[in-house]
């Protein structure tokens, strides 16, 4: 089977089974979401009431867009506060077998924010500085919470497309209860249980010991007879063994990877992050994380579209995300394929026997290939998930490209859970606008006219991340403390951060290794770079949510554009390219793409 096979193949069956599961999941979302009966409503009722009851919260009061927002903003800073205060007494703290040290104050800092804020940005190697604890009660808990945050922002901002002259947007408690009851905890332990089937680990235990006896041998000389063979008795015992002792790290592993996936978090329990075998085992655990990170996302949009009450809406939605995910895919995965040319002018086979027809393997996992890595790192990078099972500081130049583009993209193909669709949604707003301008009518959007306001709250939202990377990387890069930290020279180097600060302020978490991220300054600098990136796009758009539940709906006309055919798809991913291209592109000349043309022209 040739690779081109080998991928496509791949690439089918992964969004074939994700789109088979489009209606029946995105349906069940907005029946839970809406607390209407059906069988985990009813059997969840009692804690969901048990729960209300105790934290004193009225599920009968709904909400303003700004009592929604400040309610969102507490609660995780509360969360954010309680993961620091776990790393900072973890040495004193339980379930810490191995006694890791307390967590620096950069670091906890750093971590704490990653973590609240779906980024989950890691500058430090899991296995060797947090607890079980830490991992458990405050990594895990808060890759539930944050993906059920944003959650709960995507229907708020729902509503505020279905219903009209209303100032309310729901209840955040109930939506983020319900999100995180009905929705992620089922999906996440079945997937926990099934990754365990396959070899995942799932323990408390210590971290375990191996011996390793490595012997040497001596080959004899060819004139001398009476010499044994190599190996034998007395060669054995004319040179000692060495014995070597390899730590085995354990952990709730299985648990931590299904939410990790899931909620397109991303944070690994390990530094190899998913192309450790403990974490991603086997070609089949690979292929069910990816169906894992895309399952959520692509199914809001039949969500979404069961809300409004058109699912010729989602659908559409849909169709730009799958669109334009493919493209990019193929794009990275070809020039993976083509491998080095620099190293293919040599003659040189990269990988032996392996991958004779050529193709870039610096960084891949065996077991996996080049298909297999490149896929990933499309999934991990069009959304909001930041897992990994390939090196991407080893990606080829267009290959890096491709996984930094998406990122810049707002990751809205398909995007985190919840923020790709709001952010598919404000970019769809976005469009009609342009279209309305070039018509001259009054733009409208499913029943509603788009005006100064929400265009305003709309390019807030729009803006704010290229804001928040592009002046991230431009102070790394002049200050001697951010020039410290990058591992390679000239383009590349440029490339490593400016992926580190768009993978921060998109709230991703993958980033390029040479980078050396774990110091005071990269720590507090992507630190308020994920919490801005976070939620000053939330606050715009639960804004932009209020703006449109209090408009009255108007009446579709002859003249009214409509939204769910190719042409508003094509005028949507015409939006989503436009904005990507003005703000991102200068950047990205100075590093990946001066990168590639250096070796592309290179003798």
């Amino acid at each position: 089977m040739t690779p081109g096979v080998e991928f496509g193949l791949l690439l089918v069956a992964l969004l074939g089974v994700t789109t088979l599961c489009v209606k029946p999941l995105g349906g069940y979302i907005a029946d839970v979401m809406e607390g209407r009966r059906n069988f985990a409503v009813r059997a969840g009722s009692r804690l969901e009431a048990w729960l209300y009851r105790s934290c004193g919260i009225d599920p009968g009061t709904e909400m303003s867009w700004a009592r929604y927002a400040i309610a969102l903003l507490l609660f995780n800073l509360l969360g954010t506060v309680f993961v620091y205060a776990l790393e900072r007494l973890q040495l004193w703290l339980p379930l810490n077998p191995q006694h890791f040290a307390a967590v620096s104050p950069d670091s906890s800092f750093n971590t704490a924010i990653s973590f609240v804020t779906n980024t989950d940005w890691q500058a430090y190697s899991g296995e060797s500085t947090m607890g079980y604890l830490v991992q458990m009660a405050g990594l895990a808990v808060q890759n539930f919470l944050s993906a059920a945050t944003g959650l709960a922002v995507a229907i708020a901002v729902i509503r505020g497309f279905a219903r009209h002259t209303v100032k309310t947007v729901g209840n955040f408690w109930l939506d983020v209860t319900r999100a995180t009851l009905y929705v992620l905890l089922p999906l996440a332990a079945l997937l926990a249980v099934i990754l365990v089937s396959q070899g995942v680990i799932q323990n408390l235990d210590g971290y375990k010991e191996a011996t390793m006896i490595e012997v040497s041998v001596s080959t004899p000389s060819a004139t001398d007879a009476s010499e044994p063979i190599a190996g034998g008795p007395r060669d054995r015992a004319a040179q000692p063994a060495l014995i070597h002792t390899q730590v085995l790290p354990m952990g709730p592993v299985a648990s931590q990877e299904a939410i990790k996936e899931l909620g397109t978090n991303g944070g690994g329990f390990f530094n190899a992050n998913s192309a450790h075998p403990y974490e991603n085992p086997t070609p089949l655990t690979n292929l069910l994380e990816m169906f894992a990170i895309l399952v959520i996302p692509f199914a809001l949009t039949y969500t979404f579209g069961k809300l409004v009450g058109d699912t010729r809406q989602g659908w559409a939605i849909l169709a730009a995300m799958l669109l334009l995910f493919t493209t990019l895919v193929v794009i990275g995965f070809h020039s993976e394929q083509r491998g080095n040319p620099l190293i293919a002018a040599q003659g040189v086979d990269q990988v032996g026997r392996v991958m004779q027809a050529g193709g870039n393997m610096e960084g891949k996992e065996v077991r996996f290939g080049i298909a297999a890595s490149a896929l990933f790192a499309a999934v991990t990078t069009a959304t909001s998930c930041g897992a990994v099972n390939t090196a991407h500081d080893s990606l080829t130049p267009l290959g890096g490209f491709v996984s930094l583009f998406l990122i810049q993209l707002s990751e809205l193909a398909p995007g985190g859970v919840g923020t790709g669709l709001y952010t598919m949604l404000m970019f769809a707003v976005l469009g009609v606008f342009i279209a309305g301008l070039m018509i001259g009518r009054t733009p409208e959007y499913l029943g509603k006219k788009i005006e100064a306001l929400e265009m305003k709250l709309a390019s807030v939202f729009i803006l704010t991340t290229p804001f928040v990377a592009l002046i991230g990387t431009a102070v790394a890069v002049m200050t001697v403390a951010g020039k410290a930290g990058v591992g390679n020279p000239s383009a590349h180097g440029f490339t490593e951060v400016l992926y580190a600060f768009s993978s921060a302020a998109n709230n991703n978490g993958s980033a390029f290794g040479g980078l050396s991220a774990n110091t005071p300054f990269y720590n507090v600098a992507t630190g308020l770079a994920m919490w801005v990136g976070r939620f000053w796009p939330i606050v715009a758009v639960l804004a932009f949510a209020g703006a449109l539940a209090a408009k009255k709906r108007v009446p579709v006309t002859e003249g009214t554009m409509p939204t769910h055919g190719p042409l508003f798809i094509s005028l949507l991913l015409g939006s989503v390219l436009l904005i990507g291209v003005l703000t991102y592109v200068p950047a990205l000349a100075l590093g990946p793409i001066a990168e590639h043309l250096m070796l592309a022209t290179a003798r």
